[in-house]
């Protein structure tokens, strides 16, 4: 019987910032919190080049119907809860089949997980 074991690392990382437009002289320590093994590229916030264009791609997003209504969303996780319904039921059913007593059956369990663009909502209809 093999185990799948999820292992997320977090680094906690110390920088020191300056939020005083220019001025050297203060500075603020700001903890920086990335998950897996890589820190962040900048912490530097988006400049008003960076929102135009940013605008400017969701209008052009929203122009070709790229975004995911919300009943579409509402379906999506409909359809989730019923393929881990599924998926629960099934290993249930396998479960007994191998003679599993009937009082770990109910213990085991399992279940779908999305990852990636899908998980983070950021895919495509």
């Amino acid at each position: 019987m093999s185990t799948l074991v999820t292992v997320r690392q977090t680094t906690t990382t110390n920088t020191n910032m300056n939020t005083n437009n220019g001025n050297n002289n203060i500075d603020s320590q700001t903890t920086v919190r990335s998950y897996g093994i890589t820190q962040p590229i900048s912490m530097k916030g988006p400049d008003p080049c960076d929102r135009l264009a940013t605008e400017n791609l969701e209008e052009t997003l929203r122009s070709y119907d790229y975004f995911e209504s919300d009943a579409e969303l509402a379906h999506r996780v409909e359809v989730m809860a019923k393929l881990n319904t599924l998926v629960r039921k099934w290993i249930r059913d396998v479960s007994l089949a191998k003679n599993v007593p009937p009082e770990i059956v109910d213990t085991v369990g399992g279940r779908v997980h999305t990852f990636g663009s899908y998980r983070l909502g950021v895919h495509s209809k």
